[in-house]
């Protein structure tokens, strides 16, 4: 498998990059969700927090090489050939999850840094975006609450849509991304 993309496959590091980026979205879910099952103000709380926005934050980090990936290298067409309304939607729909992988950390860095918060980051202590200020701090809360469960459901329609594409409609939209077979 060549490291770059072809006109046909994902090349390895789109795939890699591709399903490490699912593992950690997922796990960036999983520890947020997770802190309920302990009280507030304990240390495993707050641990698991502290993973969710760490976590957050190199989502943060490896979109963005990611997206330079994706500017840099060619997309491989996909066999049959969608029709120009299903391309279109592919391209919204993809966009919008890019933007969801930039504002949702970006959100929860500005949501730390009105609360007066640390913002920590394997071992760093990032700067604050914006001045304490908690009654923003409670506002942008609340929007990346709501944009966080919009994003089950993105996340949750790219899945299907690559699995309509497998199933239903019989092309390799999904087998472009998952790892070719050894011969």
């Amino acid at each position: 498998m060549t490291l770059k993309n072809t006109e046909n496959h994902y090349g390895s590091l789109s795939i890699k990059m591709h399903w490490f980026m699912f593992i950690l979205m997922g796990a960036t879910f999983a520890f947020i969700e997770c802190r309920v099952f302990f009280e507030k103000g304990t240390e495993t709380r707050d641990l698991f927090k502290m993973w969710h926005f760490m976590l957050g934050l190199l989502v943060l980090a490896m979109v963005l090489i990611r997206l330079y990936f994706r500017l840099t290298q060619m997309t491989p067409k996909i066999t049959p050939t969608p029709s120009a309304m299903q391309n279109f939607a592919a391209k919204v729909a993809h966009i919008i999850l890019y933007i969801f992988m930039i504002v949702m950390p970006i959100a929860g860095w500005a949501m730390l840094s009105a609360f007066g918060k640390p913002i920590p980051f394997f071992g760093i202590q990032l700067p604050a975006l914006i001045a304490e200020n908690k009654e923003l701090g409670k506002s942008i809360k609340e929007v990346h609450e709501l944009i966080g469960i919009l994003g089950y459901y993105l996340i949750g329609f790219h899945a299907l849509a690559a699995i309509i594409h497998h199933t239903i409609q019989k092309d390799d939209t999904l087998t472009r991304i998952l790892p070719e077979k050894k011969s």
